[in-house]
């Protein structure tokens, strides 16, 4: 039990050594987008970007919303048709 334990040490110490040597680094602390320069043609095309998966987003769940109007409109539709236990009456509807 305790023979594993300089290993596992080991190695959670290396890949905490590459993990600050990595966030130390000054370049990818944040982009020009998130590092105050709003104006830059970066954060345009990023806004640009967040917008036009927005409006996929919205057009498929219309898709999905429209889809089940549908298909309440057409059950109200085809009930309202139908007098009422007509379908228990006749089993050859089935």
């Amino acid at each position: 039990m305790s023979a594993g334990r300089p290993a596992r040490l080991r190695a959670w110490s290396g890949w905490a050594a590459v993990w600050l040597a990595v966030l130390s680094a000054r370049s990818v602390w944040a982009c020009a987008a998130c590092y105050g320069q709003s104006d830059a043609p970066m954060a345009q095309g990023m806004n640009w970007g967040i917008l036009s998966l927005l409006a996929v987003i919205v057009v498929v769940l219309g898709g999905v919303a429209g889809f089940f109007v549908h298909l309440a409109r057409r059950s109200a539709v085809l009930s309202a048709n139908d007098p009422p236990g007509a379908l228990a009456e006749s089993p050859e509807r089935i």
